[in-house]
């Protein structure tokens, strides 16, 4: 398992959507995740420290599980199957490590709440984990036999629209579509 931290949150300029870049601690690979706006949001939030009047959904999650007398001791990213990632919240409840299924987003959101390892399973990182250039363009790592690794041609076309979608990005404008939209109103 390779540990990873929370590089960035990016959004595109052109259709507003997400993407949370975990960085493995150990090396140069990136693993970008699409994510939904409430949860990039909700991430954003606490990693940026602002207090809000009332607990957002993930505050509360967290919460539940300290009153029950759990702690939080870590998530993992365990799987990539037709392009979807699978993520898992490791719970302490006296002593019982239990796993619970979780989407990738909603266990980062709680991950940094409890201020907890982030994990990524070797396979994950190895098929989806990519290197960024000076400018911030993905580049794929190439395997012992300078191949793309783990990257298949018809995988390769399909990045082609990943790679538009990253040279959309501005992290200054995450959080600020509604100021955008009040800008642009007449």
């Amino acid at each position: 398992m390779s540990e990873v931290v929370i590089d960035s949150i990016r959004v595109s300029l052109v259709n507003h959507q997400r993407v949370v870049i975990l960085k493995d601690v150990e090396s140069d690979l990136y693993l970008p995740i699409w994510i939904g706006a409430s949860e990039a949001d909700s991430i954003a939030v606490k990693m940026q420290g602002v207090s809000l009047p009332r607990p957002l959904t993930h505050d509360l999650l967290a919460s539940v599980i300290d009153r029950l007398g759990g702690s939080l001791t870590h998530i993992t990213v365990t799987d990539l199957k037709d392009d979807t990632f699978f993520a898992q919240i490791t719970i302490d409840l006296n002593g019982v490590s239990v796993d619970v299924d979780a989407r990738p987003s909603d266990a980062i959101a709680v991950a940094v709440r409890a201020d907890v390892p982030i994990y990524v399973a070797d396979h994950v990182i190895n098929k989806a984990g990519i290197k960024l250039d000076d400018s911030g363009s993905p580049i794929i790592p190439n395997d012992e036999n300078d191949e793309p690794r783990g990257i298949k041609e018809e995988d390769l076309r399909r990045m082609s629209a990943f790679t538009d979608f990253i040279d959309t990005l501005d992290i200054e404008d995450i959080g600020n579509e509604d100021q955008k939209s009040s800008d642009q109103a007449p």
